[in-house]
């Protein structure tokens, strides 16, 4: 199902992340061949899904997120 023309609140959490890989990368870089557009972008990918803070978060990583998470939840079990 898709979202009706000009309605970003339909699915905010996509659209945010639409405009911020715009406003990072495509709009930053020329491509010369598809290559190296895979090659930065799964760049980009990585650190957007390891390295850099989130606000959803709390301002962590979802690597330390996922860590924090683990850690509080086998304590938890225990």
């Amino acid at each position: 199902m898709f979202i009706d023309p000009g309605s970003p609140w339909q699915n905010g959490w996509i659209e945010s992340f639409n405009g911020r890989l715009r406003d990072e990368l495509l709009n930053s870089w020329r491509f010369d061949s598809l290559l190296e557009a895979q090659v930065i972008t799964e760049d980009w990918r990585t650190d957007y899904n390891t390295a850099r803070p989130h606000s959803a978060h709390g301002e962590l990583s979802p690597a330390e997120f996922a860590l924090q998470w683990t850690t509080t939840h086998q304590s938890q079990a225990a």
